[in-house]
C-alpha cells in the first residue's frame, strides 16, 4: 500500500455540490417571494454551510466545499455574474435523460454586450466563509486540518450551449478571436484574485470536454456551424490561459460531467475523442473523471495520462441512491491501475449531489453513506 497523499485532489475526495437541507430551501423560496431579506436569506446560506462543511469533516473528507448552497446552478450562477454578459429568456430545450423518463426545460440563455471582464471576485465572499468556516472546525483524531475547496464552471460555459454568434453582439466583437482572448484572461483575473485570496484548492467544473466525446454532441456542433472536431482544442486552450498564472501552492483539477439534473444526464460516450489533449496539454494537476455506468466507457484511455497528474475516479455514483459494494469499487480501481499507477489514482462521487437547487433524487443519509463509502474504500486501498 501507499502513503496518504497530503496535497489536492486528495485520495478521498468529492466533486462538490451537495443537497440542500430543506430549510434553506424554504428560505430561498421566502426570498423569492419577498418574504425575507437578502440578509435573512444570506444568514440561512450561513447556517446551512456551516452543518455541511461539519458533516463533510465528520464522514473524513480532506476537501470541504460549501455545497454550492449559494447557488441555484453550479454554472450560471457564476456566468451571469461576469463583466459584460447578460440574461435573456432561453430558447433552446435541454432534453436530460434517465432510465425511466426524459426531463426537457428550457434554461435562460446568455449575450455579450460588451466587451468581457471581471469586474469583481465573483465567489470571492463565498469563498472567504467557507474558508472561515473550515478553519475554525477542528479535524477529528489529529487530522490534517480541513482544505477548502471552490468549484467554478470552465470558461467554455460561455459558449457551448449556443455557440458563438448566438452569445456575441457583433458589433461588440466582430472578430470572435478577441472574444476568445477576453474570457480567457478574464477568468486569468478571476483565479489571481482568488488566489489572493488563499485559495488553494480550485476546481474548474466543465461540461464540453465530456460532451464532445458523444457523436451526437459533435454532429450538434457541426450543425451549426463550428468545427466539432477541434472545439476541445479551443476549450483547453481557454483553460490554460486562464491558470497559467496561478499563484504556486494553488492546486488546480476539472471535473468532466456528462450532465447532471435531478438524477439525468445528457451525454454518453468514453473519454476516448479528448483523451491524448486532456491528459497530456490541459495544464490542470488532476481530472474528476465520471466512471459510475458504462456511459462512461473503459478505463483505456487512461493509459494516456503522464506521470505526475493524478485521476479522481467518479466510481460512486451520486444519481442514484443504492449503495455500491467496497469490493466491486476495489476492483473497478483495480482495472483502472492497469492503465495508469495507482499512486496517481484517488476516488470520489461520480458527479455533484445537487448540481442545481433541486438536487438528484436521494436522501441525506443516502447522501452521507456514499461519502462515507469513498473515505472508507480509499483508507482501505492506499492505507
Amino acid at each position: 500500500m501507499t502513503a496518504p497523499r497530503e496535497l489536492a485532489p486528495f485520495r478521498a475526495d468529492h466533486v462538490g455540490s451537495l443537497l440542500r437541507p430543506p430549510s434553506l430551501l424554504a428560505a430561498r423560496q421566502e426570498h423569492a417571494a419577498g418574504k425575507i431579506t437578502a440578509r435573512e436569506l444570506r444568514a440561512a446560506e450561513d447556517a446551512a454551510i456551516r452543518d455541511a462543511v461539519a458533516l463533510q469533516r465528520d464522514v473524513g473528507l480532506r476537501a470541504v466545499t460549501d455545497g454550492e448552497f449559494r447557488r441555484g446552478s453550479w454554472h450560471m450562477d457564476f456566468i451571469y455574474q461576469i463583466g459584460g454578459i447578460s440574461r435573456l429568456p432561453g430558447t433552446l430545450v435541454s432534453q436530460f435523460r434517465n432510465a425511466e423518463t426524459t426531463i426537457e426545460f428550457t434554461p435562460p440563455a446568455i449575450r455579450v454586450t460588451r466587451p468581457v471582464s471581471m469586474d469583481k471576485t465573483i465567489f470571492g465572499d463565498d469563498f472567504a466563509f467557507l474558508r472561515s468556516v473550515a478553519g475554525g472546525l477542528s479535524s477529528p483524531g489529529g487530522s490534517p486540518p480541513l482544505v477548502p475547496k471552490l468549484t467554478i464552471p470552465a470558461p467554455s460555459m460561455v459558449h457551448y450551449r449556443s455557440g458563438v454568434r448566438a452569445v456575441l453582439d457583433e458589433s461588440v466583437y466582430p472578430d470572435a478571436e478577441q472574444f476568445w482572448a477576453d474570457v480567457s484572461a478574464a477568468y486569468a483575473e478571476e483565479v489571481r484574485r482568488l488566489g489572493a485570496l488563499g485559495c488553494r484548492y480550485l476546481q474548474i467544473d466543465d461540461i464540453s470536454l465530456a460532451y464532445l466525446n458523444d457523436p451526437a454532441q459533435r454532429a450538434y456542433i457541426s450543425e451549426r456551424g463550428e468545427d466539432a472536431e477541434h472545439m476541445h482544442l479551443r476549450y483547453i486552450s481557454l483553460i490554460n490561459g486562464a491558470v497559467a498564472a496561478r499563484p504556486d501552492g494553488m492546486t488546480v483539477t476539472t471535473h468532466l460531467c456528462r450532465g447532471n439534473y435531478r438524477s439525468s444526464w445528457v451525454a454518453s460516450g468514453g473519454y476516448d475523442f479528448v483523451a491524448e489533449a486532456l491528459f497530456n496539454e490541459l495544464d490542470v494537476d488532476g481530472f474528476f473523471l465520471e466512471y459510475d455506468d458504462e456511459r462512461s466507457g473503459g478505463f483505456e484511455p487512461l493509459r494516456l495520462v503522464p506521470p505526475g497528474k493524478r485521476v479522481v475516479l467518479g466510481l460512486v455514483t451520486t444519481k442514484r441512491p443504492g449503495l455500491e459494494s467496497g469490493d466491486w469499487l476495489k476492483r473497478r480501481i483495480e482495472q483502472a491501475a492497469r492503465y495508469v499507477p495507482l499512486d496517481q489514482l484517488c476516488l470520489s462521487g461520480q458527479c455533484g449531489f445537487s448540481s442545481t437547487a433541486e438536487g438528484n433524487a436521494l436522501t441525506l443519509q443516502e447522501e452521507i453513506a456514499k461519502l462515507r463509502l469513498v473515505v472508507q474504500t480509499a483508507s482501505e486501498v492506499w492505507g
